[in-house]
């Protein structure tokens, strides 16, 4: 086994409340209205494998601090890694000239909070021995590799991460809070005469080791299989308008992409979303139900506080077709006169926070799945999505079908490979007829302007009556 270990150290320790009081008031001595510091260590680890061999073992930890001000509606915002009293004071000083001096000379009083915490950790995944790790992607590896003779490569990484974040404020918030995730992505390649395709399995969550109890590594390893080996038997898929079957999990992507990032205050506040100014405006049909939910024990996308420091909380977005909640974060929420939701997120300490989904889904409905296939003649049934692209602005989506079948006089039919969703996603939420009651979530990552985090996507399997298919068969 082959192998580097790279580890980048950037920094070491949370400041003292003495000296966060120090900086806070030290910013407060100038027109801003308010000042915030964001601090964090953070060690990231990959492990990759290639048909069984350890290829690479990356180890990073890294430290800095953020610090940000405001003045109604304006910020300011720099970020170091020198931890030093100096080198602080002097990034302070730097931020408040954007405002100019004022007369302030009241300090800043902190009072350190507690925090539930709501996803514990049973095996530090980073603590953990190397061979341990190791183990478990093998057997990963190993299962994949036997479930058919036609899968020629398999690729398995582990991704764990942990997050230690100090965030105080003028206001007097203090807070701290430690994220713990892992994650277990594996590509499986199958080949035969004529192609090779791949499939893709990558579950995760804000846990330790334990997360690959009852035979996780097996799972994920026989999923990616059978869809790579799905695959090599499928057709191109037709084109034009159909009704379209998205199954649940990772479905949710759609809902993600083209509704949830509209939904978002930083696109809201700057009246750059199609939902803005929507607000108890029927935007969906009666049978769609939204929710983003950052407290959801141990998900993906949860944490204990958001990185404004506030309680993360759950947040019904849609209720029966009516936009009931935006997503909002400190500043925007100042642009539109509304409190911020706990839904500010970034990737570390180098990006300005904004508001950001955390898990979102749409609710379990009513239907029983064998139901959303009723009355489709030709249709479409998307069991994985891809990825895609969307323009919040105007809701304009294009998405790839990583797994799809055609739908021939009500019952799934033969696989098809090529296709892709075409929409909008104002025009599919209220072409939403049908939604089942088993749902699920996927991990994914989420990028944008503060940076990539971990998100869940998800859904019960939904019917939409209508939406162009894009498709590779030209007859």
């Amino acid at each position: 086994m082959n192998f580097d270990i790279i580890i980048k150290i950037e920094g070491e320790k949370m400041l003292k409340k003495e000296n966060l009081e120090f900086l806070l008031s030290r910013a407060m001595q100038s027109n801003a209205d308010f000042a915030e510091i964001f601090e964090e260590e953070t060690t990231n680890e990959s492990i990759s494998m290639l048909n069984g061999n350890v290829e690479d073992v990356n180890k990073v930890l890294r430290s800095g601090i953020g610090i940000r001000l405001y003045k109604d509606v304006q910020s300011v915002y720099g970020y170091t890694n020198e931890l030093d009293m100096n080198s602080l004071i002097k990034l302070t000083d730097e931020l408040k000239e954007a405002f100019g001096p004022s007369k302030n000379q009241e300090k800043v009083q902190l009072s350190f909070e507690e925090i539930e915490n709501k996803h514990p950790v049973q095996i530090d995944s980073i603590q953990a021995d190397l061979d341990e790790k190791v183990a478990l992607m093998t057997r990963a590896y190993n299962t994949c590799k036997q479930e058919d003779k036609r899968i020629v490569k398999v690729q398995v990484n582990m991704l764990n991460v942990k997050q230690h974040v100090q965030i105080s404020n003028s206001n007097g918030r203090l807070v701290q809070d430690t994220r713990v995730r892992t994650r277990m992505p594996v590509i499986a390649y199958a080949q035969d005469e004529t192609s090779m395709q791949s499939g893709f399995e990558g579950p995760g969550a804000s846990m330790g080791l334990e997360f690959y109890n009852d035979g996780k590594p097996e799972e994920i390893a026989k999923e990616a299989a059978r869809i790579a080996l799905v695959m090599l038997e499928a057709k191109d898929c037709p084109s034009g308008k159909m009704p379209v079957v998205i199954d649940n999990g990772f479905g949710g992507v759609i809902f993600h992409e083209a509704c949830g990032h509209a939904l978002e205050a930083s696109a809201v506040s700057k009246n750059q979303s199609v939902f803005a100014k929507k607000l108890n405006t029927k935007i969906a049909s009666d049978c769609v139900t939204a929710i983003d939910d950052g407290t959801i024990p141990n998900a993906w996308g949860s944490q204990n506080v958001d990185d404004e420091g506030n309680p993360q909380q759950r947040r019904v977005l849609i209720k029966d077709g009516v936009l009931t909640s935006y997503m909002i974060d400190t500043l925007n929420g100042r642009r539109m006169n509304m409190s911020s939701t706990g839904s500010s997120r970034r990737q570390s300490y180098k990006y300005e926070p904004t508001s950001r989904m955390s898990n979102t889904y749409i609710a379990a409905g009513k239907d029983k799945f064998e139901d959303l296939f009723k009355g489709i003649k030709k249709g479409l049934y998307a069991k994985k999505m891809g990825g895609g692209s969307v323009n919040p602005q105007t809701g304009e989506f294009n998405f790839a079908v990583n797994e799809g079948y055609m739908i021939i006089d009500e019952k799934i039919s033969y696989p098809v490979k090529g296709a892709s969703l075409i929409g909008n996603g104002a025009e599919i939420l209220m072409n939403i007829d049908k939604v089942s009651d088993n749902l699920k979530r996927a991990q994914g990552m989420c990028g944008a302007s503060s940076g990539s985090i971990p998100t869940d996507v998800g859904q019960p399997a939904i019917r939409v009556s209508s939406i162009t298919v894009g498709g590779t068969d030209n007859e």
